[in-house]
């Protein structure tokens, strides 16, 4: 049985859930069909839902389509999330469990603006997509209009799969989609079914249907092409899974949602945390619910691409990979405003803190932040629908009745020059220094974190501790305390002390050096404050056009050229959260109701007036006792504090980036003697001459301490020099050692090497199996083109029980370590045994290994180096098969 999860994703009010209720009856899996204006969708379950007729909690329900006799049945787990733009962060954490989603599209409304941004965000997490087309019996839907607005807006990927399209039509929109559907149909020939499949898999093609949900119109095509169009991922044996959502049943009991990636997981199986996992725990899975709609049942186990719900987890988190599936990655949207809670005065704050904290760890977008100064709770969400929503879940909930104040925009900070930090940490019996670089980065980049400091200045378990605490925290910016972020921080230098020195101290040193830096860059003018904007929307009237261009401008927004749109005119563009907002109730009363806003969050941009916001926020970096940029200096056995613009001089460690970052030398003017260019060269012989005669004197000094130097006679060697010097007779000539015969040995870091090829890394951080089989596909390509034996080493030291393997994969050898052994261990063991005899290669950028390997004979090679050579083989491949 194949098995897959699909998600239904649209804007509001596309028929989302409508198309669910039709494809679970068409399929059998329900007996009457139920509609969200009558309150009765089988998969709103939630009173707030059936209120509102939106979508605000993912639901899940299965269905089986059945196939011909000899072939494999499919079996669906659907996904309903929600089309609204305040509750998107839910329908983006169930993307990250998705192997196929279906866009829903208004026909008459087409192409809206939060349907470009899940567009987008299916993009970004590669999941196979189909389009449907719902509303098509309404007056204005118009099916070839809409056919060319999604390839204007899609590409040329999405071809009508009606099956009223002749088949030669269809061929010929394939052929403009992907290259081997091409060249089959410039062959005359039909493009292969096979072919098909993996286009859709690799998003060249997108199948397009059309139809009406409420009347049943288009479903048994959608389901057709559900079924026929689309395999089930490739798993492992291992278990794997991936944590989607954490709620709460009726009872109050914790729920984890995930799918099973790998393997199988059965009742009582114990699930483990992965070692990189924010929090560890070790739990038995007690329970596997099977959930469809608001009922469940128990099954006894769950196979890849099946949905279920345990009740026995209690500290996973939403996007956490277990087994051999790694966390996914940061989600993209954020929270843009920000509000404080207040409360009736016979309510304990902390029990309202407890209440928040449990639906944060089910709601990873919903911010709890803690005012300890204050005594107050602020709130960041993605806007009022949210709230009001937060609202009534702490009423039936938790019986807490709360109330919001007006919702602040959520400002951020970052940097547009190089700047570096300097913290330094050395009360009495303490020690820790910390030089860090501060980038810009791009866009919507957020934090990212490295290290480029030596091992001799600061030892790598101190690194990696000083990274720790760079992540541990959001870094609050200089100009109104806003979060950091769109900055690049790297560890450039640091000094411990051996016996002073303990984890906390550099936790100290670190958080200064960021202030500092940030302190420095806005001295400097580089300190920048960001503001959320909106991409919007707006249709109205074609005389209240100039008033809205008007609006927009005044507000600091961006417009594009209008466009008509039916009997109304469309304007589109961008503008600032702060400026939006309340603006929907003025549109709606200078068109007297005809106008319509539409507004998609589209990220951070810089503040239109940062004046005016940091003069209304008041902030003074210099009295946030909590994040100081200071730094404390040892002085007499008593630690003095040194303000943060002296640090740089006082600092012990050098770390060669205040002449980088300050540009080359200004050259001095026309008008000074420095300006010719001649006195400038004898100002460098001068300075020449001076360190000659620095040498002249430590030399005297160091023979009248231990006696006159003998110079080697042109041509002696160095080591016969000395020897003779010392009075010791030359050493007897030995023989060099002949080079080893044989054929060529390579071992390769596996895991050294994934992490520090870009393209394999960013294939790890979604699926490291297949950032493995590539590495692997690479080594076969190099081993036979050099024709060399080719060793990839896996470190699997920390999988428990582990009895390792080693495994032959097309003409290399792959090696998975056991239970306690590193890969450094193993490579370094095979090296000792191959070295003596053979010519032994290792690849790893493990700079310690370097010794031990050139020791045992053999030839280290790092990664980067590596990747050229495996680029100039792949070179001379392509150009031998040409």
């Amino acid at each position: 049985m194949k098995r897959l999860v699909v998600g239904l994703l649209a804007h509001v009010d596309s028929g989302k859930t409508t198309l669910a209720e039709a494809l679970l009856y068409r399929a059998g899996a329900l007996r009457k069909l139920g509609r969200v204006d009558h309150r009765d969708a089988f998969l709103d379950t939630d009173a707030m839902e059936r209120a509102r007729g939106i979508t605000i909690f993912a639901k899940q329900a299965p269905l089986t389509l059945p196939a011909a006799p000899g072939a494999e049945e499919t079996r669906l787990t659907l996904l309903d999330t929600p089309g609204h733009v305040d509750f998107s962060a839910e329908a983006e954490r169930t993307l990250q469990v998705l192997d196929y989603a279906v866009l829903v599209i208004s026909g008459t409304d087409g192409v809206q603006a939060h349907t470009q941004t899940l567009w987008r965000l299916l993009a970004r997490y590669r999941v196979p997509t189909f389009l449907f087309v719902n509303k098509m019996d309404l007056p204005g839907a118009d099916r070839p209009l809409r056919l060319r607005e999604l390839r204007a807006r899609f590409g040329d990927g999405c071809v009508d799969f009606g099956p009223d399209i002749p088949a030669a039509a269809r061929a010929e929109a394939l052929a403009m989609a992907s290259e081997p559907l091409m060249e089959a149909v410039l062959a005359g020939a039909e493009p292969a079914k096979a072919d098909i499949l993996t286009a859709i898999a690799r998003r060249e093609v997108f199948p397009v249907y059309f139809g009406a949900a409420l009347r049943l119109d288009g479903i048994d095509a959608l389901l057709d092409g559900l079924h026929t169009l689309t395999r089930q991922p490739e798993a492992a044996a291992a278990f794997g899974g991936r944590v989607f959502k954490v709620g709460a049943d009726d009872a109050g009991a914790r729920l984890t949602y995930l799918k099973v990636t790998d393997g199988v997981l059965h009742v009582k199986d114990l699930i483990e945390s992965r070692p990189d996992a924010r929090t560890a725990f070790r739990e038995k899975a007690d329970q596997l619910r099977e959930y469809a709609g608001g009922k469940y049942r128990l099954v006894s186990e769950a196979h890849p691409g099946d949905v279920v719900a345990l009740t026995s987890l209690s500290a996973a988190y939403p996007g956490q990979g277990l087994g051999v599936q790694p966390d996914a990655a940061l989600p993209l949207l954020e929270p843009v405003l920000n509000y404080r809670l207040r409360l009736p005065e016979s309510a304990d704050p902390h029990q309202a803190l407890r209440a928040l904290r449990v639906l944060e760890a089910e709601d990873p977008m919903l911010h709890v932040l803690w005012q300890e100064a204050l005594g107050e709770i602020h709130l960041q969400l993605m806007g009022e629908v949210q709230l009001e929503i937060l609202q009534t879940v702490l009423h039936d909930r938790f019986g807490l009745d709360a109330a919001f104040d007006e919702g602040g925009i959520l400002y951020k900070e970052t940097i547009t020059a190089p700047v570096e930090g300097v913290g330094h940490y050395e009360p009495l019996r303490h020690y820790a220094e910390v030089h860090l670089l501060l980038e810009p980065g791009p866009p919507g980049s957020g934090v990212q974190l490295a290290a480029a400091c030596r091992p001799d200045t600061l030892d790598g378990n101190w690194q990696r501790l000083v990274l720790t605490h760079l992540a541990e925290r959001t870094h609050p910016g200089v100009l109104m305390g806003a979060p950091l972020t769109d900055v690049k921080i790297t560890l450039t230098a640091g000094r411990a002390h051996l016996k002073h020195t303990e984890g906390g101290d550099f936790r100290q040193a670190t958080y200064r050096a960021v202030r500092q830096a940030l302190r420095t860059a806005a001295r400097a003018g580089h300190a920048r404050l960001l503001e959320p904007w909106y991409a919007l929307r707006l249709e109205l009237p074609a005389e209240a056009v100039g008033r809205a261009m008007t609006d927009l401008q005044r507000m600091g927004g961006e417009t594009d050229t209008p466009e008509p749109c039916g009997a109304l005119t469309l304007l589109t563009g961008r503008a600032p959260v702060a400026e939006l907002r309340g603006y929907a109730r003025e549109v709606a009363a200078y068109t007297r109701g005809e106008g319509r806003l539409q507004c998609t969050p589209a990220g951070y941009a810089p503040c239109h007036n940062p004046d005016a916001v940091l003069a209304a926020a008041g902030y003074d970096p210099d009295a946030d006792t909590e994040n100081p940029a200071d730094s404390i200096f040892c002085s007499h056995g008593a630690g003095v504090l040194v303000r943060w613009d002296q640090v740089p001089a006082k600092a012990h460690v050098s770390s060669g980036l205040a002449r980088r970052l300050a540009g080359p030398d200004p050259e001095p003017d026309e008008g000074e003697a420095g300006g010719d260019p001649a006195a400038r060269a004898r100002r460098r012989a001068g300075a020449y001459r001076g360190t000659l005669e620095q040498d002249k004197e430590l030399l005297a000094i160091f023979e009248r301490t231990y006696g006159p130097v003998r110079r080697a006679r042109p041509g002696e060697p160095d080591a016969l020099a000395a020897r003779k010097a010392l009075g010791k007779p030359a050493a007897p000539r030995t023989p060099a050692t002949p080079p080893p015969d044989g054929p060529e040995y390579l071992l390769v870091d596996g895991y050294n090497v994934i992490f520090a090829w870009d393209d394999l890394r960013r294939l790890a951080e979604t699926d490291l199996e297949t950032a493995r089989r590539r590495l692997q596909d690479i080594l076969c390509n190099y081993a036979g083109y050099r024709r060399c034996t080719v060793i990839c080493v896996f470190d699997a030291y920390k999988v428990r029980g582990g009895a390792g393997s080693v495994e032959t994969y097309h003409n290399i050898h792959v090696v998975f370590t056991r239970e306690a052994e590193t890969a450094d261990m193993y490579i370094e063991k095979t090296t000792h045994e191959l070295g003596r005899r053979h010519r032994v290669r290792v690849v790893s950028s493990d700079g310690a290994e370097q010794i031990i390997i050139l020791g045992n004979g053999g030839l280290r090679v790092s990664a980067r180096a590596f990747l050229q050579e495996v680029e100039a083989v792949d070179r001379e491949i392509r150009e031998f098969l040409v």
